[in-house]
């Protein structure tokens, strides 16, 4: 019996050697889609907490989101400020300017060293009898011709402008007007308004003075000579108020209570002597602007 049953055991030596694994294979693109996948899901979860949250970016990276808007928007929608508007009235280089220009403490000696003064036959003697003697002008120039009339200069045969475009000094007077009573008023004014406005868009910086022309003797009975020196005067204040410059009252300092021109400013051909030259430089001397 022990026989029968060793017979019927089967004895299964061992060989000495392992049985060997399946081998694992490696696959690129396994990974990659793995990959992708994971990215996948991570993005997908980054988004969704970024649209719950509305903090969720300032807390991530400490910054606020920002919507950009176009400068076009911007304008239509913003209203300009009162200081806005008055900026684009105003191309004046200082504050706000006050006209006439009221009195101020006089000027040192100095001042006519870097000033000019652009006149017609009316002031052209004024380097003669004063310090200030920069002076340049002609019989011929007047209020209507003030842009084309060329005059003699140091700079050669040229328009007043092209003058103050050369010389570039800080402080421009002028007095134009010996053609009232001959050309019309406002033709006057549109002309001398273009040479304002000429010199100030160019120079900026320079400081322009209109000077008011004077008062002239009556003829006679007859005053309206002076009537339309005043209406002629009251224009020209308007336009240096618009054209931001200053103007000056040189009329009322040499003006008479009857409205006409004092005597005692005036030579025995009746044109100005030097009182009347020393009256007007010390006017200006006594009204610049601060």
């Amino acid at each position: 019996m022990a026989n029968a049953k060793g017979k019927g055991r089967n004895v299964r030596r061992s060989s000495g050697r392992r049985k060997s694994r399946p081998k694992v294979r490696f696959s690129i693109w396994g990974l990659i889609l793995l990959f992708a996948l994971a990215f996948a899901a991570c993005f997908i979860l980054y988004m969704v907490k970024a649209n719950l949250d509305e903090d969720f970016l300032e807390e991530e990276f400490g910054t606020s989101s920002v919507v950009e808007t176009t400068t076009e928007n911007t304008e239509e929608t913003e209203e300009p400020t009162d200081s806005e508007e008055s900026e684009e009235e105003t191309t004046a280089p200082r504050g706000e300017i006050t006209n006439p220009v009221p009195q101020s403490e006089a000027a040192e000696a100095g001042y006519f060293d870097n000033s000019c003064l652009i006149t017609d036959s009316t002031l052209l003697k004024m380097a003669e009898f004063t310090n200030f003697t920069d002076v340049i002008g002609s019989e011929a120039l007047n209020a209507l011709n003030c842009n084309s009339t060329k005059v003699e200069t140091n700079y050669g045969t040229v328009t007043v402008y092209e003058t103050m475009q050369i010389k570039k000094p800080e402080n421009v007077y002028i007095m134009l007007g010996s053609d009232i009573g001959t050309a019309p008023t406002d033709e006057m004014i549109e002309n001398y308004s273009k040479l304002i406005d000429n010199i100030h868009s160019a120079r900026p910086d320079m400081n322009i003075y209109v000077m008011q022309y004077p008062p002239v003797k009556a003829e006679g009975e007859d005053n309206s000579k002076n009537e339309l020196i005043n209406d002629y005067n009251s224009k020209l204040l308007a336009m240096a108020s618009k054209y931001q410059v200053y103007c000056i009252d040189t009329n009322t300092a040499l003006k008479n209570q009857d409205g006409t021109i004092a005597p005692e400013f005036l030579d025995e051909e009746g044109k100005f002597n030097e009182t009347a030259y020393s009256t007007v430089t010390g006017y200006i001397l006594t009204h610049v602007a601060s």
